[in-house]
């Protein structure tokens, strides 16, 4: 039975509804809701059923296409949690957001969880296992059709660190995750539903991020959609270091949304952000500068999309 509560709707932002309905066109806007007490970024403040599911709301109102559900930390050296934990801390605020409409993806590395939220009402898997995925996530989403967020990563949040060593970091990413993918679509996976992560910060040192930015071209030119995840993360703090001391993470939202607006630019299909507001107006910015008309698109009105359409998640 859900803890959480189900948000009134004559006042709840209206959501996608589902992946399918996600407008084309233009880059997405996807907002990280952390249901974790160790999270780098925003160190628990959205750890409750309720919290969370006020901060996803909030999110879709400031303009977030996806909500990123996790339950489980990946930053470097943080503590592994037992998959029931996980599933205990987010289904109730999936089945809460699915409730209002939301387009969720599930950030876990467990297929258990992964299935668990796709019938509580999540539509996206988005799996940071990298080369380590197991055969059964790769059955689960092929059985499911579900789409599958393909981050390219080395080694665990433990051991990752030490594995950053490349010929070419743009080339090898790329080699590694159409291996993988390839894996996915020999499973049964539809390959347009597969999108393509190159990890950024996972195995990657500060110059490696830079580069596979600066080489998003090759990995669009796959045919995947591409999602860009570089909110906060470690080398933007080193680039905003002062005294040789990195910017805190929650100061380097203004070089993450220039990285979205650029990412917009290059062609990304979405951005993963935690503050959602500045990097909707970076990538409406670049769009604009584009000639993407209309450049920002909002469930219901804007996008000619029904309210009943937006009311309920399609699994």
């Amino acid at each position: 039975m859900s803890t959480a509560p189900r948000p009134d709707s004559e006042h709840r932002p209206a959501g996608w509804g589902s992946f399918e309905n996600l407008p084309t066109g233009r880059t997405l806007v996807m907002g990280v809701l952390n249901v974790t007490p160790d999270s780098f970024s925003d160190g628990g403040a959205h750890s409750g059923p309720e919290a969370a599911v006020a901060h996803g709301l909030r999110m879709m109102a400031d303009g977030a296409d996806i909500v990123d559900v996790g339950g489980e930390s990946t930053r470097p050296g943080s503590e592994r949690i037992p998959p029931a934990e996980e599933r205990r801390r987010i289904l109730p605020v999936v089945e809460a957001l699915a409730a209002a409409g939301a387009v969720l993806s599930v950030d876990t590395l467990h297929a258990g969880t992964a299935e668990a939220a796709l019938d509580a009402g999540a539509h996206v898997v988005n799996d940071v296992s990298g080369l380590s995925v197991g055969q059964d996530m790769i059955d689960l989403v092929a059985r499911r059709q579900a789409p599958y967020v393909l981050m390219h990563a080395r080694g665990t949040p433990d051991t990752m660190d030490g594995l950053a060593g490349y010929d070419d970091v743009v080339g090898d990413v790329l080699g590694e995750l159409e291996g993988l993918r390839d894996r996915l679509v020999d499973a049964g996976l539809a390959p347009e539903r597969i999108v393509l992560d190159p990890g950024l910060g996972f195995a990657k040192r500060g110059a490696q991020n830079w580069e596979l930015l600066r080489g998003l071209h090759r990995l669009t030119a796959t045919g995947h959609r591409v999602l860009v995840g570089a909110s906060r993360k470690r080398f933007l703090g080193a680039l905003l270091e002062q005294d040789g001391t990195p910017r805190p993470a929650t100061g380097r939202d203004t070089a993450t949304a220039a990285v979205s607006a650029l990412s917009a630019h290059a062609g990304a299909w979405c951005v993963r952000v935690h503050d959602v507001r500045p990097s909707a107006d970076a990538v409406a910015a670049a769009h604009a500068w584009l000639g993407v008309e209309p450049a920002v698109l909002r469930p219901g009105a804007d996008a000619g999309v029904p309210p009943a359409a937006a009311s309920g998640a399609d699994r």
